[in-house]
């Protein structure tokens, strides 16, 4: 069955020697709309510059990634293991640019270091320390995750992603029922409490469509149609009752007759409302 929900794009940002994790990352996200999209009415969309950029003239390829894709992320999710990545004439690498551009317009980045054993002689001395130096600086920025494998990076990504969207993103609430629409000419009814509707429709059958506010040595009276609202002499039942008279005022429903607050009528839009009470 259809549904509407709110859609956010997450982005996928790495340098090339973590593939394998690049597609761990869409995995999980599938995974988590799969589990919870439907009922928090939210769908995450996996974006990549692999898959989502498309070829463009007239800017650097890093500043045509960031207008295409980076501005329109809503979550950053960004793994390294040995490589930077290439410069880009304003950052240390593409990603870096990426990390920093969304952390600047205070979007939340996820960011992911592998610690996996890898080959010496496949490393690159450059590219290398300039990540340990970079890993350095985020760590006196924020919080940041080590994985020893990619099923240990799946194994929190999946913990995590779903931390980080409960955090991050409310739940869109399914719409309101649209209130019925009353046919040209019948009137609406208004919100009344239930005190309202009684007393209401005890004037609307009165001979003389007159409510009667009347305080005596007994008391305060508020009546109409030959019968009294009021409990006694009880203060919370006299409150409750002027309170009634108020609404019922408020909402066009009776009229103040000018007899120093003692007498009510009930308009032509009471009695339509009296109808519609008792159903027609």
């Amino acid at each position: 069955m259809a549904y509407t929900a709110t859609v956010y794009n997450v982005m996928i940002a790495s340098p090339s020697d973590v593939t394998q994790e690049r597609q761990i990352v869409r995995e999980v996200v599938h995974e988590w709309n799969a589990v919870n999209s439907k009922d928090k009415l939210m769908v995450l969309m996996p974006i990549g510059w692999e898959t989502d950029a498309s070829p463009t003239m007239g800017d650097r390829p890093q500043e045509i990634i960031n207008e295409q894709l980076l501005q329109e992320a809503d979550l950053l999710i960004t793994v390294f293991w040995t490589r930077i990545g290439s410069p880009t004439g304003k950052a240390p690498s593409g990603t870096v640019e990426e990390i920093e551009r969304h952390i600047s317009a205070g979007k939340p980045a996820m960011l992911y270091f592998s610690s996996a054993p890898v080959r010496p002689d496949s490393i690159d001395p450059e590219q290398y320390n300039a990540l340990c130096e970079f890993k350095k600086s985020c760590q006196s920025r924020g919080l940041i995750e080590n994985y020893d494998s990619p099923d240990d990076f799946r194994r929190k990504l999946v913990r995590q992603l779903a931390q980080s969207v409960a955090r991050n993103f409310r739940p869109t609430l399914p719409p309101e029922p649209a209130a019925p629409v009353p046919p040209p000419g019948v009137p609406a009814v208004p919100s009344l409490s239930e005190e309202a509707k009684q007393l209401l429709l005890e004037a609307s059958q009165d001979r003389t469509g007159t409510v009667i506010r009347l305080r005596t040595s007994a008391g305060l009276r508020i009546q109409t149609n030959g019968r009294n609202f009021v409990e006694g002499r009880d203060p919370r039942s006299e409150a409750v009752w002027e309170g009634v008279l108020r609404e019922l005022c408020d909402a066009g429903l009776l009229q103040d007759k000018g007899y120093k607050g003692e007498m009510y009528g009930v308009p032509r839009e009471g009695y339509d409302v009296a109808d519609l009470l008792r159903g027609g």
